[in-house]
């Protein structure tokens, strides 16, 4: 299809992990659809220009430069950034916003998106998170559970490839998985004394990556995962999911892909005779020039926060306040994860033992706080995330960086090392929220984001007990010499961000219903991390593909039968 050609069957705002799948869902259903990236053209394999460099081809051995830290205190602050990737996020100058209140809003506008650089964790939700806000009274609840997903969920994992192991564990779903990495002689110890002695359950990670590839994956032109954990360069060999190297090529493989990189979503535009959205209006990012583009269904993943900017700039005569917000709660209960705290120490033994490869994946402890009760003086749960390394140098031999003392130590690796960290669910609060700016536009004359955005009480509490549980498990096993941080980074870092146009069973104070289908515009969805009603403890990406996968089921079934009108 001619990139010409403005009137398409769907439009999805978007390239990455969300806006990947609803084109995948929506061409492979016959719908010509037309994607729109604000940021540029990338390509799997060719454009990753530093895949395969040794750190000595790098300017600066992969370190940041002071020079560009001044320059850029925001993105390099992002877990993972480095000079071997930092093509593949904005720098800080080129698309301002407004901290009312301290938020590290991390962005990665290229097709693809943030897939490229994303943490690749996978746990699926269980009904503990979905029921938890109404059990326990906080938030508001999900019009969806558990079983409303599974399938859906299931029809991910195929496709990506979700490496992890049948554990069994109530408040950590399994799945269709791939087999796991191996946990190293350390990690299983410390999986044997947590369930012995706490009842606790440390299990394989599930991580979008391939270690045993099946037909689907070859299909894809995606191979093993080399084990090398140099993933946020892009991986040439698409041993990890990426939109880039999985949806995006095999929705264009269906030929009803179009896909217009540079992009700049202004608003999406409402007809008040018709009684739906109509297309959407976009801004060249070069020229500066506006188009508009039309289709039959929108869905809206361009990133929870710039989700909400799109539709809180999507004004009209019928929805002056935004699209859909007749109750003036778009924007409103943004929330994100919690991942302040990091722990770390030492046990003695296991000197006779290492492991192979570099492991890109982590051992995750399920979360066991409040869950048949509620059994602390908090709201919510938290995931922790561990692992066992080894130190690339025994010390104890030698002191020495240079000369025969330092040659004879690097013939034998350090001690062992145990870490957590953790990843907390934060309660939604209508006073953490969103908002355009009045006076302050971007560089395309937009206005600027606002984002008022801070932990609270709950979040502390939770952070204590995460230390408190996270040492005496450690200590149960031998760890010593334990440190611990409580960093107290802003929200933001966790690259997380949620919520704004939660999903609800009632228009009166949700904007999307169980279809992920904006209440009060039929033809419009949102199935980006901005539909989240409540964070959980899970890490959400992956819902957010099963989401998309089931919301474009429906939209399709929806047109096709007329309940849409066009």
């Amino acid at each position: 299809m001619s990139v010409n050609k403005i009137e398409y069957d769907a439009i999805v705002i978007g390239s990455g992990i969300s806006g990947g799948w609803a084109a995948k869902e929506l061409c492979e259903k016959g719908m010509k659809t037309l994607m729109l990236e604000r940021g540029r053209k990338l390509e799997h394999i060719k454009d990753y220009p530093t895949a395969n460099k040794a750190p000595w081809e790098l300017a600066h051995r992969g370190n940041i430069t002071n020079e560009f830290r001044k320059k850029n205190p925001l993105i390099t602050r992002s877990a993972g950034f480095g000079e071997d990737n930092a093509h593949f996020f904005i720098e800080d100058a080129i698309q301002p916003y407004v901290q009312e209140k301290p938020f590290d809003w991390i962005r990665g506008y290229q097709l693809g998106g943030k897939s490229i650089i994303w943490g690749r964790a996978c746990q699926r939700w269980s009904d503990y998170e979905f029921n938890g806000p109404k059990r326990f009274g906080y938030g508001f609840d999900w019009p969806i559970r558990y079983k409303d997903v599974s399938d859906w969920y299931s029809h991910v994992e195929k496709f990506i490839g979700v490496c992890g192991n049948a554990d069994g564990v109530a408040s950590m779903p399994d799945g269709h998985f791939l087999k796991p990495f191996d946990l190293n002689c350390v990690e299983t110890h410390l999986k044997e004394v947590l369930k012995t002695n706490f009842n606790r359950h440390l299990v394989h990670a599930r991580w979008a990556h391939i270690t045993d590839p099946q037909p689907i994956h070859l299909e894809q032109g995606r191979a093993k995962c080399q084990s090398r954990n140099l993933c946020m360069r892009g991986c040439p060999f698409g041993g990890y999911f990426s939109s880039l190297s999985s949806t995006i090529p095999w929705a264009e493989k269906t030929g009803n892909l179009t896909i217009q990189t540079d992009a700049v979503v202004h608003s999406i535009l409402y007809d008040a005779n018709k009684q739906r959205a109509i297309g959407v209006r976009v801004i060249d990012a070069h020229t500066k020039e506006s188009k508009d583009y039309f289709s039959k269904i929108i869905f809206v993943n361009a990133s929870a926060l710039n989700t909400n900017l799109i539709l809180l700039n999507s004004k009209s005569e019928r929805f002056p306040n935004g699209l859909g917000n007749d109750n003036g709660l778009l924007g409103k209960y943004i929330c994100h994860h919690n991942y302040r705290v990091y722990l770390n120490g030492k046990i003695d033994g296991f000197i006779d033992k290492y492991y192979a490869g570099r492991n890109p994946t982590e051992a995750i402890i399920a979360n066991y706080r409040n869950l048949d009760e509620q059994d602390t003086d908090f709201k919510g749960g938290y995931t922790t995330f561990t692992g066992a390394y080894r130190e690339r140098l025994d010390t104890s031999t030698s002191e020495e960086t240079i000369g025969a003392e330092f040659k004879s130590a690097l013939q034998e690796p350090g001690f062992w090392h145990v870490y957590a960290y953790m990843q907390g669910e934060t309660i939604p609060k209508k006073e953490n929220h969103v908002r355009l700016s009045e006076d302050q536009k971007d560089p395309y004359g937009i206005p600027q984001l606002v984002v008022s955005v801070d932990y609270d009480e709950n979040d502390d509490k939770m952070v204590q007990d995460f230390i408190h549980e996270t040492k005496r498990m450690f200590e149960k096993a031998g760890v010593h010499s334990i440190n611990w941080h409580d960093n107290k980074q802003p929200p933001g870092l966790d690259i997380h961000e949620m919520g704004g146009c939660r999903m609800g069973k009632d228009p009166a104070n949700s904007l999307l219903n169980e279809w992920n289908q904006l209440h009060h515009c039929k033809n419009v969805f949102v199935t980006d991390g901005a539909c989240m009603t409540s964070t959980g403890n899970q890490s959400p990406s992956i819902l957010y593909m099963a989401l998309t996968a089931r919301a474009v089921d429906y939209a399709v079934g929806q047109l096709k039968s007329g309940a849409i009108s066009i």
